[in-house]
């Protein structure tokens, strides 16, 4: 176990990300909403991910390792981030893809290429492949002298997700600076890591703070299993000594549509209402969806009226920069 403060961490982030008050949307959905924009961390076109990679490179420079192994989708943000936060750390980086090769270099892949990353595909869509192929491709360079360090997928492990305890202390200077209060704070759940340490974050600080996880592709009863599991792992490793509950993690599924990365009709209208009402861009995979049940919680009534809401806003925009067929899949 390691104190937070004490874990090796490397600066990748501008921070802190503006805590903004939108009001035509409050207007429009009848809340107090404000936006965490985790899309400008600045690190490669942005996106929550800086948070967690701080921390992961921070581990992988401690251990001297001189390369970053991770995977994703073609059109992944982590991917994208991992290899923006190699080549500003100076390592090599090598990215493994659960798709078939693709010719057409577009959004996050684009990029991608450009930061200099090494693309491996794998040629089916299976994360347990994945992470052998992601064993396999370190134990290759290791016989070449170099010293791989792995990251999973999403950057969802106690060292990454402690990122997100941090940005609750940030969130606590901002609210406390502003005089504001937050009731609940939504945000897209993927990999299971962003929701852990939110979670982390708001009960190692014992904050009145709900925090509901929108699945993009996870059925609820596994992504709240796995946000759980690594809540509780993440509160340990930073050193916290306070405990989550099983009935503390919210998750919705209800929202990821017929499958990840495919638009449904409730993430689009999101997508065109944060955009034509306050300018800001979200994405078609992550945000849209997380939008899509910020717009339902509340005109449900779930969320009630005059609530305090903190949409936290993950980043993503690559993603439409490229052409749906080319990366999403239906839901399993």
């Amino acid at each position: 176990m390691m104190f937070l403060k004490d874990m090796p961490r490397v600066k990748l982030a501008a921070l802190p990300t503006a805590l903004e008050y939108v009001p035509r949307l409050s207007q429009n959905l009848g809340i107090e909403l404000y936006l965490k924009r985790d899309d400008n961390t600045g690190l490669a076109v942005g996106g929550n991910k800086a948070r967690k990679l701080e921390y992961l490179v921070g581990d992988a420079l401690a251990k001297g390792c001189d390369t970053l192994i991770t995977t994703g989708g073609p059109q992944s943000n982590h991917c994208r981030m991992t290899a923006a936060a190699a080549a500003k750390a100076g390592l090599d980086c090598h990215l493994v893809f659960t798709s078939q090769d693709i010719a057409v270099r577009q959004g996050n892949l684009l990029l991608d290429e450009l930061l200099g990353a090494n693309l491996h595909f794998l040629g089916v869509d299976d994360g347990i492949l994945a992470g052998e192929r992601m064993i396999e491709l370190a134990e290759q360079l290791k016989q070449q002298g170099q010293k791989p360090y792995i990251v999973p997928l999403g950057g969802s492990s106690p060292v990454g997700a402690a990122g997100y305890i941090r940005a609750i202390k940030e969130l606590m200077d901002q609210t406390d600076l502003a005089g504001i209060s937050v009731e609940y704070i939504i945000h897209a759940s993927g990999s299971a890591g962003t929701q852990a340490g939110l979670l982390a974050g708001v009960k190692a600080f014992n904050l009145p703070i709900k925090v509901l996880g929108m699945s993009v592709s996870r059925p609820k009863q596994r992504l709240s299993g796995e946000v759980f599991n690594l809540c509780r792992d993440t509160l340990s490793n930073a050193g916290f000594n306070t405990t989550v509950t099983p009935e503390e993690v919210v998750v919705y599924d209800e929202y990821v549509g017929n499958g990840y990365g495919i638009p449904t009709e409730l993430s689009i209208e999101a997508l065109r209402l944060f955009a034509k009402l306050e300018g800001v861009i979200l994405d078609p995979v992550y945000t849209a969806k997380a939008g899509a049940g910020l717009l339902d919680l509340t005109r449900k009534g779930i969320i009630p009226n005059d609530s305090s809401v903190l949409f936290w806003h993950t980043g993503g925009s690559p993603a439409l920069f490229a052409e749906q067929e080319l990366h999403w899949r239906p839901r399993a």
